[in-house]
Protein backbone atom coordinates (compact mmCIF):
# COMPACT_ATOMS: atom_id res chain seq x y z
CA UNK A 1 0.00 0.00 0.00
CA UNK A 2 1.57 3.17 -0.73
CA UNK A 3 2.19 5.88 2.08
CA UNK A 4 -0.13 8.15 1.24
CA UNK A 5 -3.09 5.64 1.50
CA UNK A 6 -1.21 3.95 4.70
CA UNK A 7 -1.72 7.31 6.33
CA UNK A 8 -5.29 7.95 5.30
CA UNK A 9 -6.42 4.26 6.42
CA UNK A 10 -4.75 4.67 9.54
CA UNK A 11 -6.58 8.28 10.25
CA UNK A 12 -10.11 6.60 8.97
CA UNK A 13 -9.19 3.52 11.52
CA UNK A 14 -8.25 5.97 14.59
CA UNK A 15 -11.30 7.66 14.76
CA UNK A 16 -13.48 4.20 14.23
CA UNK A 17 -10.90 2.43 16.88
CA UNK A 18 -11.31 5.69 19.59
CA UNK A 19 -15.23 6.03 19.34
CA UNK A 20 -15.14 2.10 20.07
CA UNK A 21 -12.62 2.03 22.66
CA UNK A 22 -15.07 4.85 24.40
CA UNK A 23 -17.84 2.41 24.58
CA UNK A 24 -15.90 0.01 25.79
CA UNK A 25 -14.22 1.92 28.41
CA UNK A 26 -17.85 3.68 29.25
CA UNK A 27 -19.29 0.37 29.70
CA UNK A 28 -17.05 -1.33 31.87
CA UNK A 29 -14.08 0.81 32.87
CA UNK A 30 -13.39 -0.38 36.99
CA UNK A 31 -13.86 -4.13 35.99
CA UNK A 32 -11.65 -4.52 33.22
CA UNK A 33 -8.82 -2.14 34.94
CA UNK A 34 -9.37 -4.77 37.78
CA UNK A 35 -8.94 -7.75 35.37
CA UNK A 36 -6.08 -6.34 33.37
CA UNK A 37 -4.23 -6.10 36.91
CA UNK A 38 -4.47 -9.46 37.65
CA UNK A 39 -3.19 -10.53 33.58
CA UNK A 40 -0.05 -7.85 34.63
CA UNK A 41 0.47 -9.60 37.47
CA UNK A 42 0.52 -12.82 36.72
CA UNK A 43 2.73 -12.29 33.64
CA UNK A 44 5.87 -10.30 35.37
CA UNK A 45 5.33 -12.50 38.97
CA UNK A 46 8.89 -12.08 40.80
CA UNK A 47 9.51 -8.15 39.45
CA UNK A 48 12.12 -7.31 41.83
CA UNK A 49 14.57 -4.58 40.85
CA UNK A 50 12.96 -4.95 36.70
CA UNK A 51 12.36 -1.33 35.24
CA UNK A 52 8.80 -1.04 34.05
CA UNK A 53 7.44 1.93 32.17
CA UNK A 54 3.39 2.15 32.73
CA UNK A 55 1.23 5.38 31.57
CA UNK A 56 -0.91 7.50 33.19
CA UNK A 57 -4.09 6.94 31.34
CA UNK A 58 -5.99 9.67 29.17
CA UNK A 59 -9.58 9.75 27.83
CA UNK A 60 -11.13 6.24 27.69
CA UNK A 61 -7.13 4.38 27.47
CA UNK A 62 -7.59 1.45 29.73
CA UNK A 63 -6.25 2.18 33.79
CA UNK A 64 -3.24 0.39 34.35
CA UNK A 65 -2.38 2.16 37.56
CA UNK A 66 -3.97 -0.71 39.38
CA UNK A 67 -0.85 -2.71 38.14
CA UNK A 68 1.37 -0.36 38.75
CA UNK A 69 1.15 0.00 42.11
CA UNK A 70 1.04 -3.88 42.74
CA UNK A 71 4.15 -3.96 40.56
CA UNK A 72 5.59 -1.53 42.79
CA UNK A 73 4.67 -3.12 45.62
CA UNK A 74 6.42 -6.20 44.71
CA UNK A 75 10.20 -4.37 43.76
CA UNK A 76 9.75 -3.14 40.28
CA UNK A 77 11.13 0.39 39.77
CA UNK A 78 8.22 1.75 38.23
CA UNK A 79 8.42 4.82 35.92
CA UNK A 80 6.27 6.67 33.65
CA UNK A 81 7.08 8.35 30.01
CA UNK A 82 7.38 12.24 29.45
CA UNK A 83 6.80 13.68 25.75
CA UNK A 84 8.90 16.20 24.57
CA UNK A 85 8.58 18.36 21.28
CA UNK A 86 7.31 16.56 18.07
CA UNK A 87 9.40 13.90 16.86
CA UNK A 88 11.46 13.64 20.06
CA UNK A 89 11.80 10.40 21.68
CA UNK A 90 10.02 9.78 25.49
CA UNK A 91 12.05 9.97 28.37
CA UNK A 92 11.15 8.24 31.38
CA UNK A 93 11.44 9.60 34.99
CA UNK A 94 10.93 6.98 38.37
CA UNK A 95 7.20 6.68 39.81
CA UNK A 96 5.56 5.65 43.19
CA UNK A 97 2.09 5.69 44.25
CA UNK A 98 1.53 9.07 46.03
CA UNK A 99 3.95 10.94 43.90
CA UNK A 100 2.79 14.08 42.78
CA UNK A 101 2.46 14.30 38.97
CA UNK A 102 3.18 17.26 36.25
CA UNK A 103 0.63 17.50 33.45
CA UNK A 104 2.36 17.07 30.13
CA UNK A 105 1.10 17.74 26.59
CA UNK A 106 -1.44 16.24 25.20
CA UNK A 107 -3.64 15.62 28.71
CA UNK A 108 -0.97 13.66 29.77
CA UNK A 109 0.83 13.43 33.75
CA UNK A 110 4.33 12.81 34.16
CA UNK A 111 6.68 12.51 37.31
CA UNK A 112 8.32 16.03 38.21
CA UNK A 113 11.48 17.21 36.89
CA UNK A 114 13.41 16.30 40.66
CA UNK A 115 12.37 12.55 39.53
CA UNK A 116 15.36 10.23 38.91
CA UNK A 117 15.88 9.46 34.89
CA UNK A 118 15.69 5.88 34.07
CA UNK A 119 15.53 3.44 30.94
CA UNK A 120 13.07 0.60 31.15
CA UNK A 121 13.62 -2.57 30.78
CA UNK A 122 9.56 -3.05 30.06
CA UNK A 123 7.17 -0.93 28.69
CA UNK A 124 3.15 -0.75 29.09
CA UNK A 125 2.27 1.08 25.82
CA UNK A 126 -1.60 2.35 25.39
CA UNK A 127 -3.26 2.13 22.23
CA UNK A 128 -6.08 3.06 19.82
CA UNK A 129 -6.13 -0.33 18.12
CA UNK A 130 -4.41 -3.83 18.20
CA UNK A 131 -4.10 -6.67 15.29
CA UNK A 132 -3.07 -10.10 15.57
CA UNK A 133 0.46 -9.74 14.40
CA UNK A 134 1.61 -7.30 17.29
CA UNK A 135 1.28 -3.58 15.49
CA UNK A 136 -0.78 -1.27 17.55
CA UNK A 137 -2.35 1.69 16.43
CA UNK A 138 -1.81 4.91 18.79
CA UNK A 139 -2.29 8.77 17.91
CA UNK A 140 -0.16 9.26 15.41
CA UNK A 141 2.60 11.10 16.89
CA UNK A 142 5.27 8.73 16.47
CA UNK A 143 6.61 8.39 20.07
CA UNK A 144 6.54 4.78 21.12
CA UNK A 145 7.48 4.00 17.62
CA UNK A 146 10.99 6.29 17.95
CA UNK A 147 11.30 5.04 21.80
CA UNK A 148 11.22 1.65 21.20
CA UNK A 149 14.05 2.14 17.57
CA UNK A 150 16.42 3.67 19.61
CA UNK A 151 16.28 1.99 22.92
CA UNK A 152 16.12 -1.46 20.85
CA UNK A 153 19.00 -0.56 19.05
CA UNK A 154 21.21 -0.95 22.47
CA UNK A 155 19.42 -3.31 24.29
CA UNK A 156 16.64 -5.72 24.53
CA UNK A 157 13.43 -4.31 25.07
CA UNK A 158 9.96 -6.06 25.86
CA UNK A 159 6.97 -3.69 24.93
CA UNK A 160 3.52 -4.90 26.01
CA UNK A 161 0.40 -3.05 23.92
CA UNK A 162 -2.47 -2.72 26.80
CA UNK A 163 -5.74 -2.46 25.98
CA UNK A 164 -9.37 -3.90 26.25
CA UNK A 165 -9.85 -6.84 24.34
CA UNK A 166 -12.73 -5.50 21.82
CA UNK A 167 -10.03 -3.06 20.73
CA UNK A 168 -8.39 -5.92 18.35
CA UNK A 169 -9.13 -5.45 14.68
CA UNK A 170 -8.41 -7.67 11.49
CA UNK A 171 -5.18 -5.49 10.09
CA UNK A 172 -3.47 -2.43 11.28
CA UNK A 173 -2.32 -0.68 8.07
CA UNK A 174 2.12 -0.36 8.43
CA UNK A 175 4.63 2.09 8.04
CA UNK A 176 8.43 1.11 7.78
CA UNK A 177 9.19 2.86 11.04
CA UNK A 178 6.09 1.31 13.21
CA UNK A 179 7.85 -1.19 15.76
CA UNK A 180 6.13 -4.21 16.56
CA UNK A 181 5.41 -5.36 20.29
CA UNK A 182 6.70 -7.88 22.00
CA UNK A 183 3.15 -8.79 23.01
CA UNK A 184 -0.04 -7.80 23.95
CA UNK A 185 -2.23 -7.70 27.34
CA UNK A 186 -5.62 -6.78 27.59
CA UNK A 187 -8.43 -7.63 30.36
CA UNK A 188 -9.02 -11.21 29.13
CA UNK A 189 -5.71 -12.60 27.43
CA UNK A 190 -2.15 -12.28 26.60
CA UNK A 191 -0.75 -12.60 23.18
CA UNK A 192 2.77 -12.73 22.05
CA UNK A 193 4.61 -11.58 18.59
CA UNK A 194 7.80 -12.40 17.05
CA UNK A 195 9.54 -9.19 16.97
CA UNK A 196 12.55 -10.30 14.24
CA UNK A 197 10.14 -9.91 11.30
Amino acid sequence: MPLASTQAAKIELRRCALNRRASVFSARETEAAQSLSLQIEALFRAPENIKIAGYWPIGSEIDCRPAMAALHQRGALMCLPIAGQRGDRLVFRTWAPGDSLAQGPFGTFHPAASAAHVEPDILLIPLLAFDSHGHRLGYGAGYYDRTLSAMRSTKTIAAYGIAFDEQETAVIPTEPTDAVLTGLITDKRLLHFDVSQ
